[in-house]
Order: C-alpha cells, then sequence, then structure tokens
C-alpha cells in the first residue's frame, strides 16, 4: 500500500467499519495537526487521539457515514463526508464535511475539516 489513494481508502475503510481510532493509530503522523475551519489548532498526536475519543465515547447514536468524494493530489488527499449521528453534547447532527490532510512519511501530518454550523 503505497500510493496515496491506496491510504485514504484504508482510512475511510477502517471509518466505515467503526475503527476511527485504528485509523488514526496505524495512519496519522507523530506530529499530526489537526484543525476544524478556523478553529484552534492542535499539535501532536496524544493530544489529537484524546480529542478523537472524547468525541467518539460522547456519540449516542449512530446512523451513517459515506465518503461522497475522494481527491488525490501531490502529497494532499480530500475526503467528502456525509454524517449522521446523534452527540449527547452537539444533539442530532446530519452534515456534509469535507477533511483535507497533507501526508509526510507515508502518515497524515495534517488535516484540516470544512463543514458549516
Amino acid at each position: 500500500m503505497n500510493t496515496l489513494i491506496e491510504k485514504i481508502s484504508a482510512v475511510n475503510d477502517l471509518i466505515l467499519q467503526g475503527k476511527g481510532l485504528e485509523a488514526f493509530d496505524i495512519y496519522y503522523h507523530e506530529d499530526v495537526i489537526m484543525q476544524e475551519n478556523d478553529n484552534e489548532i492542535f499539535i501532536g498526536k496524544e493530544v489529537n487521539r484524546k480529542r478523537e475519543e472524547a468525541f467518539f465515547a460522547a456519540i449516542t447514536e449512530f446512523r451513517c457515514a459515506k465518503p461522497l468524494k475522494v481527491t488525490v493530489g501531490e502529497k494532499t488527499t480530500m475526503v467528502e463526508w456525509m454524517f449522521d449521528y446523534t452527540h449527547k453534547n452537539l444533539g442530532c447532527k446530519n452534515y456534509t464535511q469535507v477533511a483535507v490532510q497533507e501526508w509526510q512519511d507515508g502518515k497524515i501530518i495534517k488535516e484540516k475539516f470544512y463543514y458549516g454550523s
């Protein structure tokens, strides 16, 4: 699995299997930088894993996740996702989101999520 399309497809497949944290452990760089829209930037795998754990733990009902489009460029991938779930703190969520990943050394070094409010 050397190409970015293979790697991002593997990430997406794990997410669809309910193994988002496993995808994070395998495919994210130790120095990963993550950001939602123009909100605060979080640096480092440990900090970001804790945020991911908290997010997944607060989902009270999961209805659907589906990658709608996948784009691959030079050291960059983008996935448009459709999500439908209920979150303990955020309530019922049904929206699309674009996740942009920058890759370094075969891992995601930077990921930014774009979505409406």
